[in-house]
């Protein structure tokens, strides 16, 4: 039994490390609203040098008053994997 739930353990383990790596990569930037704040995904648009790509982590979108406030979408680019 105890054999059966260290197997068990070990597949969900793997399964779950192996879905981390696989990230989706976008051709264009997320709509404004659409990437959550602090969710990261990588874009291939063509704005980076050659063998990197863009990082992009959403930003913030507070309301308050008038205007929107806190922080922006940041743009990095970095090597490819």
């Amino acid at each position: 039994m105890r054999k059966l739930l260290f197997g068990a353990a070990i597949l969900a383990a793997l399964t779950s490390a192996v879905s981390v790596q696989a990230q989706q990569i976008l051709r264009s930037d997320p709509s404004p609203g659409g990437l959550p704040a602090g969710a990261v995904v990588l874009v291939d648009d063509g704005s980076c040098p050659k063998g990197k790509i863009k990082e992009l982590t959403g930003g913030s979108n507070i309301m308050g008053g008038q205007a929107a406030r806190g922080s922006a979408r940041t743009k990095r680019c970095i090597p490819r994997k």
